[in-house]
This record gives structure tokens, sequence and C-alpha cells, in this order.
């Protein structure tokens, strides 16, 4: 390391080289890097989606979702296989054990399924993939008071213009309903023509195509043969002949059919800013850049509002761009400020021109992050930005002890290269290994399980990059620079800046009172605990234990993943399955007269604010809801029925609103009356979700048992105060009308599948074919007209025609059972299950003490009513189980590298646990810190926790090297003891300000954007405060304590 510190000295070239090669790459690598709110979490999911038009869940369970479990069953590398069958599509979902190839178990996914040669005839193809969560980056609202036909042209034209923008790649359009040809024949006309849909069917398919001809080798080159006769609209599909008379004419499709062109019949409205709306949806993918992707669409949306007709408006919300911008600001804003303020502790402590070139570690050690964070694959978001601010004050403390030390060696009278060159290789060894050991305590963090622990990695994969370049430049740069720094003579004050002769008086009047309390308070203080040692011990021992208490007592409350504040609230309401339009279009209603007195209460609250600033109002769906939600917890999409509606409203910017989101929403929730006839009423405002606060999922092949047990666990959950929005996954879907022959069936002919078929053709629709018009496929059907399929007696009255030609009325072959069927049908690992799921209001209680009193009562009276359901955990609580399982488990392997790195520069086995006995303290630290802030313990409370190890083991290792060489010079190691404590005071003190100071900004923060980043600075910031009490006080101690065990050993 010697020869290395040497050439950087006498080779200035270089090190200035290097210093700038390091920040010219980082500043040009810093505008191509991908940008976003939030990391993008990638599930190690394979989705397997089946879609069978028509049918009910119990059809799709049966004919879709066992097929797929029964192949699947066994297959290697999978944690588990779960399905939905809901009406018209069967889901499967297989979850990949930790480890596993994705790639190579979706190949293996889809041998097994396409061996599958029973699925219904109607029933389309399998699709299988990978689930990705796309990012929403901006959504484009096409609204205005004109007939649907034109909005819809209006719509697509936008969405076709922005997809030919070179910034965007993907996008999604809702609230537009699918075009449709439906050749509508009446049960007359099929009598009276003596027709079936069988054979008007075959005549459209003969008389309606394009079909390649191949081709003719002339002297000229290829000619292509090809036939056109598709038809396209109504005029064209009235014009198809069914029927050639003897007389040789043609009996038209238009002649005994009604052909209409237009929508599929779907119940959705959807209104924006109290206007018909459709939705543009434009997302990112891969690296691209919200804030380009946005600028352009934004640029977009300006020019082509000029160009639009009266009565069309084009409108941009829920900009993820401007919620980006504005947490780059905040937390770049709180980042400059910690910046300053280690700069001004580094100035008041150290002398200026060594304060300058020690804080010139921060550009050098950041920029080289930058560089290298597309390598290891993190972008720039909410995390990595707080990532930098979080070791701020970090990257510098290696550059204290080397700048310290080499200015030490000048002032004993070394010129200034050979001092440059011996301080930084005496403290080298110590340097590095402290760099080493942080690196490792953050590394727990790299590989946290489940799917929230993804975004952990960003943590220790920027701590570990910049701490790299931090180490490389105090052992390289900072010594050259220092080496060839000249001795200013400081006799000539006059010529001096006032300011610098303030400043050094600043410094002289810091110096001598440090140096006061060191002799005057610390050095007695230091000598009474080292005389009473083993009081000391007991005295630390004692405040652990209080700590641990104070945790364990439930004094502390513990939120697993604080909520993360949201720009948009949404409002869901949900009616049994089945429920009319109508019904759904009535409790929106309810949703917006609640809406309207909030404003009005909030207007006289906050006269200078106005908070919404759009409102999205659905019935028939919620084409919002988790859209703009990011995390595990919002991994099902926007669901669509004429039972749901949904009103989404675009809050003001969070850094200018005066309310969180979440009072808001809570604020909404208290005003809306009780919806008559709505099953659930949900209220939802955060960015992120871990999953639901409270899922418990039942599951059993008895369905009686399954829900009673939902029954049983959702009265329990009721009478738990701050239990808010519990719902369970079951409901009744729509009432269904079951077929079953009558053994007089088999005198006609007729088979179930005979049956089942013409009574599908007719109220469903015989699908004929699918043409592409522009960028819309439509689906062409035949079918009975409305009037012939929308009454029960029209089914009674059905005639079924037999194989023979015959007709006859279903009544003589079929019963028809009334029943209600279900809405959907959950199913994990080959059982049926319902989840049973709530949220929770923080200011009451929290999902870990409701989960934990349910297992302890509730749970057990359950399983003892209802023998035959098992339960288990999911949601927030399932990530938090495997979160923490993980972080515990790998902290617990970083302890073991972490002595083996202090065990090996210090050759001994019980010197370690001196310098890691800090350690434990960094707790004290930390929960002292979240009493004074008022906050409760989060999983980043604890994952700061984990990375204060090693900034807590760096103080001690300086402080143990010190006594260590202080002896090897002919001390007694109480006299190496009593000199180390004062002599390394300030270094030590400097390092642990440098940190809180650079933190402190964002303990002050008030924006309710970075409020759930605050547990984690509070830990860190706090944590070093307490810890270096602990290095200066008990650690010596502690290694007097281990010499006095040694000494006691040898003389046994």
């Amino acid at each position: 390391m010697e020869r290395i510190i040497r050439w950087f000295v006498n080779n200035t070239v270089a090190a200035n080289m290097l210093m700038l090669f390091i920040m010219v790459a980082g500043i040009m690598t810093l505008p191509r890097m991908k940008m976003e709110v939030f990391p993008d979490i990638n599930l190690d999911i394979v989705s397997i989606s089946v879609i069978y038009p028509g049918a009910s869940p119990e059809s799709v369970e049966e004919s879709i979702c066992l097929k797929l479990e029964e192949k699947l069953t066994g297959l290697k590398g999978v944690k588990r296989i779960s399905s939905t069958a809901s009406e018209n599509v069967g889901t499967t979902l297989v979850e990949i054990l930790p480890g596993e190839d994705i790639n190579e178990i979706k190949d293996n996914v889809q041998t097994k399924i396409d061996a599958i040669d029973s699925f219904p005839t109607d029933a389309e193809k399998p699709v299988v993939q990978t689930i990705s969560l796309s990012t929403e980056v901006v959504t484009v609202a096409v609204y205005g008071n004109v007939e649907e036909e034109s909005l819809n042209f209006f719509a697509d034209e936008v969405k076709s213009e922005i997809d030919a923008l070179d910034e965007v790649s993907l996008t999604s359009i809702s609230g537009k309903k699918d075009r449709e040809i439906s050749i509508e024949i009446s049960k007359n006309n099929l009598q009276k023509y003596k027709l079936t849909m069988d054979q008007i069917a075959t005549a459209v398919r003969a008389n309606s195509m394009d079909m390649p001809g191949g081709g003719i080798d002339t002297d000229i080159g290829e000619i292509l043969i090809r036939s056109k006769g598709q038809a396209y609209n109504q005029e064209e599909f009235e014009s198809i002949p069914i029927v050639s008379r003897i007389d040789g004419s043609n009996l038209l499709l238009g002649d005994i059919a009604t052909i209409k062109d237009g929508f599929a019949d779907v119940e959705v409205y959807t209104k924006f800013n109290d206007q018909p709306a459709m939705y543009i949806s434009v997302f990112r993918i891969g690296d691209q850049n919200s804030l380009n992707v946005s600028a352009a669409v934004k640029d977009y949306v300006n020019q082509k509002s000029l160009e639009l007709p009266d009565g069309i408006n084009l409108t941009l919300w829920n900009d993820e761009a401007e919620l980006l911008q504005a947490r780059i600001d905040l937390l770049t804003e709180n980042g400059l400020l910690g910046l300053a303020l280690v700069i001004i502790v580094l100035a008041l402590f150290l002398k200026t021109n060594l304060a300058g070139w020690v804080s010139l570690g921060i550009p050098i050690s950041f920029l080289g992050g930058f560089m290298l964070m597309p390598i290891v694959d993190v972008s720039i978001n909410m995390l990595s930005l707080f990532t930098f601010i979080l070791v701020l004050g970090i990257v510098v403390d290696d550059a204290i002890v080397v700048g310290e030390n080499i200015y030490l060696w000048r002032e004993r009278g070394l010129e200034a290269k050979e001092a440059a060159i011996k301080g930084a290789y005496q403290v080298s060894t110590p340097v590095i290994f402290a760099v080493l050991t942080t690196m490792v305590t953050f590394s727990p963090m790299l590989s946290v399980a489940g799917n929230v622990g993804q975004i952990w990695r960003i943590i220790p994969l920027i701590t570990i990059v910049v701490l790299i370049f931090s180490l490389v430049e105090s052992l390289t740069i900072l010594p050259a620079h220092l080496g060839h720094l000249k001795d200013h003579d400081n006799s000539n004050k006059k010529t001096k800046n006032l300011i610098i002769v303030k400043w050094e008086k600043l410094q002289t009047f810091l110096r001598r009172g440090i140096q006061s309390f060191v002799e005057e308070k610390y050095k007695p203080f230091l000598k009474w605990t080292i005389d009473n040692r083993l009081t000391t011990a007991a005295s630390s021992v004692a405040i652990l234990f209080l700590t641990v208490g104070i945790i364990a007592g439930g004094w502390m409350k513990f939120v697993f993943f604080p909520s993360v504040d949201s720009d948009l609230l949404i409002a869901n309401v949900v009616y049994p399955n089945g429920s009319p339009v109508e019904l759904s279009q009535s409790g929106l209603k309810v949703l917006e007269e609640s809406l309207e007195k909030l404003e009005e209460e909030y207007k006289l609250t906050y006269p200078d604010h106005d908070m919404f600033l759009n409102i999205s109002a659905t019935a028939g769906g919620q084409p919002v809801r988790n859209k703009t939600q990011q995390g595990p917890g919002t991994l099902s999409s926007g669901q669509s029925g004429s039972h749901l509606a949904e009103l989404a409203i675009e809050l003001s910017p969070g850094e200018t609103r005066p309310i969180t989101a979440t009072d808001i929403a809570k604020r909404f929730r208290e005003i809306t009356p009780a919806i008559i006839g709505a099953k659930e009423v949900n209220f939802s405002s955060e960015l992120f979700s871990a999953g639901e606060a409270v899922n418990v999922q039942l599951s059993s092949n008895n369905l009686n048992e399954l829900r009673g047990a939902s029954v049983f666990l959702k009265e329990k959950l009721a009478s738990y105060t701050g239990v808010i929005d519990i719902k369970d996954s079951f409901s009744i879907g729509k009432e269904e009308i079951q077929l079953s022959l009558l053994p007089s069936a088999k005198n006609y002919g007729i088979t179930m599948a005979f049956l089942a078929s013409q009574v599908r053709q007719a109220f469903y629709g015989l699908e004929v074919q699918t043409l592409s018009r522009g960028k819309d496929e439509v689906k062409v059907f035949i079918r009975y007209p409305s009037v012939e399929r929308k009454t029960v007696k029209s089914l009674e009255n059905l005639l079924v025609r037999t194989p023979n030609g015959n007709e006859i009325p279903i009544r003589q072959i079929a019963n028809l059972d009334f029943t209600q069927g279900y809405s959907n049908i959950s199913r994990i690992d080959r059982k049926r299950a319902i989840n049973v799921t709530a949220d929770v209001d923080i200011s009451k209680t929290t999902s870990n003490e409701v989960v934990a009193s349910i297992t302890q009562f509730d749970l057990p009276g359950l399983q003892s009513i209802f023998p035959q359901v098992k339960y288990s955990l999911e949601g927030e609580q399932q990530e938090q189980t495997e979160s923490l399982g993980s972080i515990f488990r790998n902290f617990f392997f970083a302890m073991i590298v972490v002595y083996t790195l202090l065990a090996i520069p210090f050759r001994s086995y019980l010197q370690p646990f001196v310098i890691m006995s800090a350690i434990p303290f960094g707790l004290t630290g930390a929960v002292i810190g979240h009493i004074i802030m008022g906050l409760n313990l989060t999983v980043l409370s604890l994952i700061g926790i984990v990375a204060l190890a090693g900034v807590v083991v760096n103080d001690s290792l300086v402080l143990v090297d010190f006594i260590n060489r202080y002896r090897d010079e002919g001390h007694s190691t109480l006299e190496a003891v009593m000199e180390a404590g004062p002599r390394r005071f300030r270094p030590i003190l400097l390092t642990s300000l440098t940190t809180f100071f650079g933190l402190f900004p964002l303990l002050l923060e008030k924006s309710f954007q970075a409020q759930w980043l605050i547990p984690m600075a509070t830990s860190l910031a706090f944590g070093v405060l307490f810890a270096t009490v602990i290095t200066l006080v008990m650690v010596p101690s502690f290694y007097l304590i281990i010499e006095d065990v040694r000494v006691w050993f040898k003389r046994a």
C-alpha cells in the first residue's frame, strides 16, 4: 500500500487525471440514467390466462383451472400455484422459488400447457407470460360532451399520434368499448327459411374472406394472386348470399338478419371532470426516462389541443414526472443542505485547506457512484437519492482520519510529501478494514427475501460503490493534494480577509473548548469508568436490556412499511355481482356528493389552497385502481363489471398541500354516508403498497366450512378498534340457470354438448370471425335479437333443433334449475380459498398488534369450529415475515464476516469483540431518536440500525488500533487506554457529527413525501451520536476487561 500512496504523491498529474476521469464520467452518465419515483419490482411469477367466453366461474374452474393445476403440480422450482376462476376467464399464477430461473420455468410451463388437449372448443389459446408491473408515466384524458362515436374517433387518433412519438413505446386506452358486428336473426326467420345458425355462420365464413393464391412467374417477374372478399362493414355483410334459390336469385344475409356495426354490449360509463371521457395511459419500459416521456406527451397535448374541434378536450393528469421532479427537488435540496452542514462542521474542526480537500471527497465519491449505477442496475429514484443523503457524512470518515493523521505528522516537522506518505500509510490498514466492515454491514440488504426486499438492494449497492470511490480518493487523491500544500505564514493577519480571521478565531475557540472539555470533564470521567469497569459494563448491559424491554413491551409500535403519500385518492364501491349499472351509478353519486361537501369544508379550512385538481368517475368498472400504485400489494389489475364504481381524485402536489392524502382519505371516509346495497366501500391513497395490512388466507375443500370461517373471522376483526375496510374475496355471483338433460333427450339423439352449443349460440352468440379494421380488432357474432334473449321466458320458449332437423321445446328435454353462482373462485395449491382482508387506522392500532391478537385468540377458535379449514398470513404480514427473517439471518452472517475482517488486522480473537461491543448500543440510540421524533419503528428503522453497525464499528476500530499502537511503543495497557480516548476524541466526534448533520435537514423535513424515509435517517443519526458516547466511554472499559480476563487465564 505504501508504494501506491508514494506513487500518487509523487505523480500529482495521475492523481488529478484520476479525479477528473471519475467526475467527468459521473457527470456524463447522469443525464442518461433511468429516473422513476419508485424502483421497479420484478415478481417471480408466471401467469397463465385462458379466456372462455360466456362461461360461469364454476365452468371456468372445472374446465380450465383444474386442468392447468393438474398439469403444473410437481413442476420443479415452483413455490406455490394459485388460480382464480372468474366469469369468462381463468388465471393461474405460478410462484417461483428464490434463485430459480424464471425464463426456464416459463418454458417448462409452456411445454406442460401445450400438452393439454381437453380444453373446451370455445376456449381461446392459453397465454403464458411473466408478470411485470408496468409503470404508468402519465394519463391523457380525452373528454367532452359529444357522441360516443366521435369521442372514440378522437381517442383513437390521439393514441395513434402519441404512439408515433419517439419517446413513447407503450400506451393503452381505457373507457373505450370494443368494436363488434352483431348479426341478429330472429327465431321466426330461422324457422321460416329452415336455417340454423351454423349454416349461416358457414355461409358468412365462405363469402367473407381474403386468401392468398400463390403467384405466377412471368418474364417480367412474379405476379402475386390474391382473393379478396372480406366483408368489413354493415353493407358488405348484408350483401352476403345465404341461400341460392331455384330461380337463380339469392337470399341475402340482410334479408333475414339485422346487422349492427357498433360496440360490444358493455355497461361502463366514464366521466372526467363531469364529461364523458376515455383515457390513454402512457407507460415507460426498460430504461426510459419518465421526465423525457412526460415532456414529449405534454408538448404533444399542448399542440394537439389547438387543433381539436370545440367540445373535445385533452388534459394530462396523474403525471408521474411532476411527482418525480418534486421528489428529486425535495431530496436534492435536503442533500445540498446536508452537504453544506457537513462542510461547515469540517471547516469548524479542521484547518480550512484540509477541510476543503476532505470535502472534495464527497463530489468525487458521489459522481463515481453515478458512473457505476447503471452497471449495478440502479435508477435515480426516491430511495437511491435518499441513500446518497444517508452516506453523505459517512464518505468523509476515512478522509478525516487520513487527513488528520497527515497533518499530525506535518506538525511533528516532517516535510509535506513524507508527511502525506507516512500519515496515509500509517492509517491505511484501519481505514481499509473500516470501509470493508461498513460495506459488509450494509450487505444484508442485498438479498432480502420477499418482493419488497428487492427495493432494499439499492441502499447497499449505492453505499458500497460510493465507499469504494471514497476509499480510493482518501488513499490516493487526498494524500497527493495534501503532500503539495504549502505552509502559509499566519503572522501577517493584515493581509487576511476579515472573514477568515474571524473564522480562525472561532476554530481556535472551539478547539480550546474541546480541549478544555476533554481535560476537565472527559478524562476524569473516563478514569472513573476504567477504575469501575465492571460497574460500567453492568450499566451498559442494563441500558441495552431496557431498550429491548421498551420494544418488546410494546411501548413503541412497529409498522412494517410506512405509508407512502400519493397525489391520487381513489374511492371504490363494490355491489354484489350482477347488480345493474344503474345501482353503481347511484353509489357513485353518493361519493360525488360527499366529495363536494369535503371540498367545501377544505375551502373554509384552507381558503388559499385548491385541494382537488381533476376528478375521474366510472360506473361499471375501476380503470384507475392499482394503475398508479406500485408494489407487490397491487398485483391485481383494475376490474370491470356493472357492479363496480370508482371515483379517482387528483390532489394538488404533496409539497404544497397542507394535509396528507391519508388524512384526506380518512376524512372522506368519515363524511361518506352508508351506501345502501354496497358490499364494499374502500378509500386508498398510497403510492406504494406492500400488501393488505391484515390478510388471512383460509383454504379448504369444504366450501361451507370455508364460508363459515370467513364470516367468523370478519366478525372477530370487526370487534377490534381501528380495523377498517373489512372484506373477503368470496362473493355470491350472478344468478344461474343450470341445464340438465332429461332421460327423454336420448330419444331425440340430443347430447349435452348438442344442447349447450345451441343455447350458447342463441344467448351469447356464435363467433363467426375476427377481422382487423384499422387498429381495431372487430369480432363478428351471430345471435338472437336483444328482445329474444333478455328474459328467462326467452330461454323457456327456446326450440332445440334435433339431429334430424326437427325442433322441440327445451322443456321437453332438459331441466332448468335456478341457482346462485360465484363471482369468482380462488384456489391455492388445489384447494378453494378465501382471503379475509382489512386495513388499519395507524393512529389507533397497528397491523402487527391486530394479527398477533387474532393469531393468539381468534384463529385457534376458528380451527376448532371449522377443523377442515387451514389458514396462512398473506399480504403485508407475509412480506414482513420474509423480509425481516432474511434481514436478521443475513445480519448474523455479516457479523461473522465483520469479526473475521477485524480479527485479521488485529491478529486477535478477543479484540474484535471489544470493537463490536458498540454495535448493540446503536439500537438504544435509534430508539431514543424515535422517541424524540415521535416516530413508530418501521422496517426502514431496522435497516438503518443494520447499516449503523458499520459506522459504529469504524470509531471503535480507530480507537482500539490507537491503543494497540501506543502499547507497541512501550506504554502500559492502562496508559494506552487513558491516552487513546483523549487523543481520538476529536476525530471520533467529527466523524459522528458529519454523519448526523448530513442527515439533519431530512430529520426536520416536513414534506409529506419524505416522511416514510425519516425513520431510517433517525436510526442512523441518533444511533451514531449514542454510539459515539459508548465508543469513548465504554469501549475502553471493555478493552481492559478483556485484558483482565486474558491475564487471569494466563495466571490460571
